[in-house]
């Protein structure tokens, strides 16, 4: 009826009711989510378990890591660097050692400083020669072993010339200087083969060359140093001389001796190759302090001053 008056609060139960309605169908949508089969029910892969998803392996512990075993400590060489004032030598001088086990070279501050070399790259054109013959495929006659022989043992400089000209003369110095990895050598300005210059660092660094084989090469790197080892007569002085009688024999050497008359001075030089080492020493003295054999005695008592006590 027009006009007539509502009573109050009646316009809010169709609110209620829809309220209550919205509570049902949520009700009845839930429990559809929990019936097997359903549409609405909730499966495995709805909602990954991130936890599972994660690994269960500890973080890595650096210090924890397995360690490589420490190699064993090497025995020490038997020289040790040393200041040499006090063998009050007179003239010019200076020694390297070279440790063939790491490759680590110790010396006087002057090691690489140059001397010619005399007869003690006589080792190198031997050498030389050997590695060459079989690189080609030949194998020297025993009468050329012989030279090579006398060459090294008696320091035939006859023979010495007639097997530089044969590699080459001033070419074999290089290949010397790039085969075994000399920093401070040169040909000599005459291409010489007693003009050489080398320095004691290079002159342990061709120690090692001959020794690890690049010298005189598989087929004859151990003819060489047992030619080496059989040095005699003139030639027999120097570092090796600093070591016990039964110690000599092992040690395989070449020295180098001569009179520089342009320069006024003797010139010596000693190589020799241990079981562990190689070792370099240059002398070149005035005229006016005596002979060769001045130089020859240096070598030594260099030697000498640098070897560790005996234990």
């Amino acid at each position: 009826m027009a006009g007539a008056r509502r009573r109050p609060g009646s316009h809010r139960r169709p609110l209620a009711f829809s309220a209550v309605a919205l509570a049902l169908v949520g009700l009845l949508v839930l429990s559809l989510r929990l019936v097997p089969g359903s549409p609405l029910r909730t499966t495995s892969t709805a909602h990954p378990d991130v936890a599972g998803d994660r690994s269960t392996t500890q973080p890595t512990d650096r210090n924890a890591r397995p360690r490589p075993a420490p190699s064993p400590s090497l025995e020490p060489l038997p020289f040790a660097a040393q200041d040499l004032d006090d063998l009050d030598l007179k003239g010019w001088y200076a020694w390297s050692v070279l440790d063939k086990r790491t490759g680590k070279i110790i010396g006087s501050t002057n090691m690489g400083e140059t001397s010619t070399t005399a007869s003690l790259i006589k080792a190198w054109v031997v050498a030389d020669y050997l590695r060459r013959s079989a690189e080609a495929g030949k194998t020297p006659s025993d009468a050329k072993l012989a030279d090579a022989t006398k060459i090294i043992r008696d320091s035939d400089n006859t023979r010495a010339q007639e097997f530089y000209e044969s590699v080459g003369s001033a070419a074999s110095i290089k290949r010397l200087i790039s085969m075994c990895k000399l920093t401070d050598s040169k040909v000599a300005a005459d291409g010489g083969w007693s003009r050489t210059l080398l320095s004691p660092r290079d002159t342990a660094r061709l120690g090692l060359c001959i020794d690890d084989g690049r010298a005189a090469g598989p087929k004859w790197t151990k003819w060489l140093l047992n030619e080496m080892r059989l040095v005699r007569g003139a030639g027999d002085f120097g570092i090796r001389k600093a070591f016990p009688a039964g110690e000599q024999k092992k040690i395989a050497i070449k020295n180098g001796w001569i009179d520089r008359q342009k320069e006024k001075e003797y010139h010596v030089n000693c190589l020799a190759i241990g079981d562990t080492w190689t070792m370099g020493v240059m002398v070149k003295s005035p005229f006016s302090v005596g002979g060769w054999d001045y130089g020859m005695k240096a070598c030594e008592q260099i030697t000498e001053a640098l070897l560790r006590p005996a234990t």
